[in-house]
């Protein structure tokens, strides 16, 4: 039998591109209902972040999670939320923003080291010394617990604000916006910029979903997959 594994592989080579479209789609769409509900998504992100942070509080008194680690997560998110400031706008070269991608790596790594290797449990008096300790498999957490501790608490904000915080290098120079483009404007009526004065911010989402995009139209258009320079190319 041979046929059917082909058949299944091609499957899941299909299946793979479909569930890239349909991320790349809803990272698309939520960067537009960004663009266009700044001050909305601005309240949101920040109350977000403080009910993570009191979260986090609850599993430690209440779930005994490990402190260090807890305020290491509660600590990330306090960093997290300084990139509000200059809300949608940030600068790549930001220390704070670049602090924030390497807190995100950071806190996936430690809290994935704890779920994975879970404390032995402590031995009472009356039990033989010479009993190995042995991990209490009632106690450990659960697959859909631990992931979704992961996706809420680790992964949800720094996701949020990829989607939400927009690149400086598309912004026309205004109020803030030297602090996304390093320049300054000389003058009124003298800003660099496109001279329909139509250019806005572009989400870092939607710039990622653009330059795959184009990526891919270039690359067919080499393989010989490409439409005349007559159609309308979407």
């Amino acid at each position: 039998m041979w046929v059917l594994p082909l058949l299944g592989y091609l499957g899941v080579v299909v299946g793979f591109a479909f569930l890239t479209l349909a991320i790349a789609s809803g990272l698309y769409y939520l960067s537009e209902l960004v663009e266009e509900h700044t001050v909305f998504a601005r309240k949101l992100l920040s109350r977000l972040i403080y009910t993570i942070i009191g979260i986090q509080v609850l599993l430690v008194l209440f779930d005994r999670f490990p402190i260090w680690l807890s305020i290491l997560s509660i600590l990330s998110h306090l960093v997290y939320a300084s990139n509000l400031r200059r809300f949608p706008i940030v600068k790549l070269s930001d220390p704070l923003f670049i602090l924030s991608c390497i807190l995100v790596l950071l806190n996936h790594w430690l809290w994935f080291r704890h779920f994975s290797n879970p404390p032995a449990p402590s031995r009472s008096a009356d039990q033989n010394w010479r009993q190995p300790y042995q991990v209490n498999y009632a106690d450990m957490p659960s697959f859909s617990e631990v992931a979704s501790y992961f996706g809420l608490c680790v992964w949800l904000v720094p996701f949020a604000l990829f989607v939400s915080l927009s690149a400086g290098e598309n912004v026309l120079p205004s109020m803030g916006s030297e602090y996304a483009t390093g320049e300054r404007s000389s003058g009124l009526g003298h800003s660099r910029g496109p001279s329909d004065g139509k250019s806005k911010n572009k989400g870092m989402a939607k710039a990622l979903v653009d330059n795959v995009r184009d990526w891919a139209r270039e690359n067919g258009e080499l393989m010989g997959f490409g439409r005349g320079e007559g159609t309308r190319r979407f």
